[in-house]
Parts: structure tokens; sequence; C-alpha cells
């Protein structure tokens, strides 16, 4: 009786498919792997622009980004650019109280009531000179603080992340105060929402106002020129002789 070898086909050939099939599975659950991996780095590239877009819109839309473009307009001359945020006119009538008082105590025993009013009713006559003076001494206050930072202007990235530490800004509504000190003295800045900006309304600076002061007192009668109630006062000032300016 012959012995009959019998070769089973079938399940070699699933055998066979079966090794060939894993490797090939193991890289397909590679290749999804890698492809979820890179799906989720890319999802996280796009969060971090889009959260990179919100944050740079809020923050132009700052009073903080405003006095940035101010330090870097003043370091580069760029007068035109400055002067987008700046309202001449709204700095030079808050101004004008004070230059008043300043300029009435230069009078000094001479100045009476009628004096302190005859000073404040020119005031509104040297407007233009004053709004001319504020921007000037503004921007060269403006370069003086930047100055007392860097050697050299920096770059605008760098004034992004470095002006905000030199100044401390309130925002209340559509008002914003910012303080800062240069050398011995503080100067406040008090800024109104302008759109989608804000503008300079108000500069407080005891140097800059006696600047101003000097600037004007050409314009003012001379001191002494007052008539005055007081004989003895008359006399002092008949005596008293008249400083002549440098």
């Amino acid at each position: 009786m012959r012995n009959r070898i019998v070769i089973n086909l079938d399940a070699r050939e699933e055998q066979a498919t079966q090794r060939g099939r894993a490797p090939g599975g193991k890289r397909r659950r590679w290749t999804r792997v890698l492809a979820i991996l890179a799906g989720l780095a890319i999802g996280g590239v796009v969060l971090v622009l889009i959260g990179g877009f919100i944050w740079w819109r809020y923050y132009q839309s700052t009073p903080t980004y405003t006095l940035t473009l101010m330090v870097d307009a003043a370091q580069r001359n760029d007068l035109a650019e400055f002067q987008k945020q700046m309202d001449d006119e709204a700095i030079a009538k808050n101004m004008v109280a004070s230059i008043s008082q300043k300029a009435a105590s230069r009078y000094g025993l001479s100045l009476s009531g009628s004096m302190q009013q005859q000073i404040d009713n020119m005031m509104p006559s040297l407007l233009p000179r004053i709004k001319q003076t504020v921007h000037d001494e503004v921007v060269k206050e403006i370069k003086a603080l930047s100055a007392k930072s860097w050697s050299e202007p920096p770059p605008f990235i760098v004034l992004l992340f470095k002006v905000p530490s030199l100044v401390t800004v309130t925002t209340e509504g559509d008002v914003a105060k910012a303080t800062t000190a240069l050398s011995d003295r503080k100067i406040e800045i008090t800024m109104r929402r302008d759109a989608e900006r804000w503008k300079v309304t108000e500069y407080k600076d005891d140097v800059v106002v006696q600047r101003i002061v000097d600037s004007v007192m050409n314009e003012l009668p001379a001191i002494g020129s007052f008539d005055t109630p007081s004989p003895l006062l008359k006399k002092l000032a008949r005596t008293k002789p008249r400083r002549r300016g440098r």
C-alpha cells in the first residue's frame, strides 16, 4: 500500500499571506500616527498665529502702543507721524492755566487781581505760539526719555517690549493716563481714545511749563508796567531796575 504525502497548499498560502501583510500593516499604522501628529502640529501653529494676530490687533488699540509710536517717531525725527498722536490744540488749552499761573508769579509783589485778569485775557491770543512751543518741547522730552534708556535708537520690535516697562498706564473708559520718570521729575500724559487709536490731550511737566513761560514772557506786559494802587509798590517799581533779557 502506497503512502501518500499530502501538502496543504492553502495553509502555506495563508501563512505566507499573513507574513507578507504584517510589515505592511505596521507601516500603515505608523503612517496614520504620523499624519495625526502632523495635523495636530499644523493645527497648533495655526492657533498660535490666530492668537498672535488677535493679540496684535488688541495691542494696537492700547495707549501703550500709541506711546511706542511716539517714541519711535521722535527717534526717527518723523514729525508727521509724531503729529498723528498729538492733539496740540487740546494740550495747549489744558496747559494755559498752568502757564498763566507761572507767568503771573514772575511779577511778584506788583501782581494784583486786575493784573492776573489781564494776563489771563491775553492767553487766548498766545495759543498759536503756545501750541508750537508745546509741540517742540514734547518732542524734545520724548527724545530725552528714549536717550535715557538707549544709546542708539532700537528697532521698533524692541520698543514694543521696552516702552511698557518705562511708563505706567491706567485706563478708565476712553481716558488713559501715563506717568514716567525723567531725571528728577515726573511727567504725566493724558490720552483720549480717537477711533482705534489714542491721542495725547494733556502733558504735565513743570520744566516744560517753565520753558513755555520763558518763551511767551516777551508777549506779556513788562514787569513793573502795571498800574498799582499801592504807593509803596509804585516806588519799588520805579526804583527797581528792569532786568534785560540776555
